[in-house]
């Protein structure tokens, strides 16, 4: 923490700036939800427009954290345990993309089907 006024009059310059990009940052996140031109692809939501909602959103996640949250001088068991979190949510949205991809279900569907199908013709 500040302990001096030279460092809290840095210290508030510093919150003031990211207040500022966090400002910016969350109009271009509106204008790239409400302004046409700044859709990519065909209209509506494509999988190129959430990727950069998703980074705009990365970027003001990761200067409220660093700054606001003072983590940029935390020791490196926080980081430990942030990389452990991430990891730990990168493999449940495989699990569930995985899932989705299930040829069990997809074999069962295609059989009850079938059914359906056979039944109808006799």
């Amino acid at each position: 923490m500040a302990d001096s006024p030279e460092e809290l009059a840095k210290h508030k310059k510093l919150y003031k700036y990211v207040g500022i990009w966090l400002i910016v940052f969350s109009c271009v996140a509106l204008a790239l939800g409400k302004i046409p031109f700044l859709d990519f692809g065909p209209p509506g939501a494509t999988w190129e427009d959430i990727v950069i909602g998703l980074s705009v959103s990365c970027i003001k996640a990761s200067l409220v954290a660093l700054i606001f949250m003072h983590l940029n001088h935390e020791k490196g068991l926080i980081y430990k345990t942030l990389l452990f979190t991430f990891l730990f949510f990168v493999s449940l949205m495989g699990l569930t993309l995985f899932a989705l991809a299930d040829p069990i279900k997809e074999s069962y569907d295609t059989l009850n089907t079938l059914k359906g199908i056979l039944n109808f013709k006799s």
